[in-house]
């Protein structure tokens, strides 16, 4: 695309992460439009798109306090962490009503767009959200998987905590969780059958059979180009104790690398997070992906070049 075209990078106001790839697109004298949807509330950021009265299937421009961008001018799209505008001042009808409206008039001109590398496309990123689908295409890639079981079956849950002794409990979405006034965080923790009780009918559960861990190990993958860490902690879920780690860069075994590329083709990502334990065995067993996941804090304590290949991959501006 042309030199002029612009990087969009949608995301909240406090984002360490995506300072780090702005700042690196910066290097690279790539133009660079920031916003986040939330903005539409406080009356900063506008829209206008036009369809039909011209040769470009959409045109018009995104205009924020500082930069106006032109959307035939989009080069690539970094979804990073958009905040969608929640309207407390109004009342509960007009705000749900206004809500809708940005996500899909500002969502629905920007999913016009024609052309434009997707890092990731928000539609495809939460398709690919969902564990247990997330399990089955690993399975179906021939990757290790921890017998799993979701379940809101009491009896089910307890037969298969006693088939497997050590079992642990996953939440199946990292979601916010306030109790008196506290926020809670979803760790991975271990489960009896005798803690199981008629509660969980309540809704599905994800239960797993504890792997026996050398370590963890977190793969970020951008475009084409892989970057592995080992994690060493001795703890059952590293991020209750970041003080903990010990990070140690790796080379995957080609098949396993292959095998994770191909995972997020099937899934029409371009860039995503993989969550891999390293057994007693040495093997590595698939936890999870997570489509968005931090990686800055890597970068510092390992030094390898992550907001760097996401900026040679923006700038481009062409899937891998």
């Amino acid at each position: 695309m042309s030199e002029e075209s612009a990087v969009l990078v949608a995301t909240e106001v406090e984002d360490a992460t995506a300072d780090m790839v702005i700042a690196q697109l910066n290097r690279r004298n790539v133009p660079v439009v920031r916003f986040d949807p939330a903005d539409f509330e406080n009356n900063t950021l506008g829209l206008s798109a036009r369809f039909g009265t011209c040769s470009a299937p959409v045109a018009g421009r995104v205009r924020t306090p500082s930069r106006v961008l032109d959307l035939t001018r989009v080069r690539a799209v970094y979804w990073r962490r958009p905040r969608w505008p929640t309207y407390k001042g109004l009342g509960q009808g007009d705000a749900r009503y206004a809500a809708a409206h940005v996500r899909y008039g500002l969502g629905g001109v920007l999913y016009a767009l024609d052309g434009p590398l997707w890092v990731n496309h928000p539609l495809r990123e939460g398709a690919a959200d969902y564990k247990p689908a997330q399990l089955a295409l690993a399975r179906r890639l021939g990757l290790d998987v921890p017998p799993t079981l979701v379940t809101n079956d009491p009896d089910e849950a307890r037969a298969f905590i006693t088939e497997h002794e050590q079992v642990i409990h996953k939440t199946l979405r990292s979601t916010p969780y306030e109790r008196d006034g506290v926020q809670l965080a979803g760790w991975a923790d271990p489960v009896t059958a005798e803690e199981i009780d008629d509660s969980l009918r309540s809704a599905p559960h994800l239960f797993q059979a504890r792997v026996r861990k050398a370590a963890d190990v977190r793969v970020l993958v951008v475009g084409r180009r892989l970057f592995a860490v080992r994690i060493d902690s001795g703890l059952l879920d590293w991020r209750r104790d970041y003080s903990a780690l010990t990070y140690t860069t790796i080379d995957l075994p080609p098949a396993l690398a292959a095998a994770l590329r191909a995972f997020l083709e099937c899934c029409g990502l371009e860039s995503g997070s993989f969550d891999l334990t390293l057994d007693a065995e040495g093997r590595y067993q698939f936890l999870e992906l997570n489509p968005n996941g931090q990686w800055g804090w890597l970068e510092g304590a390992t030094g390898l070049p992550l907001s760097a290949a996401f900026a040679d991959f923006l700038t481009r501006g062409e899937p891998s």
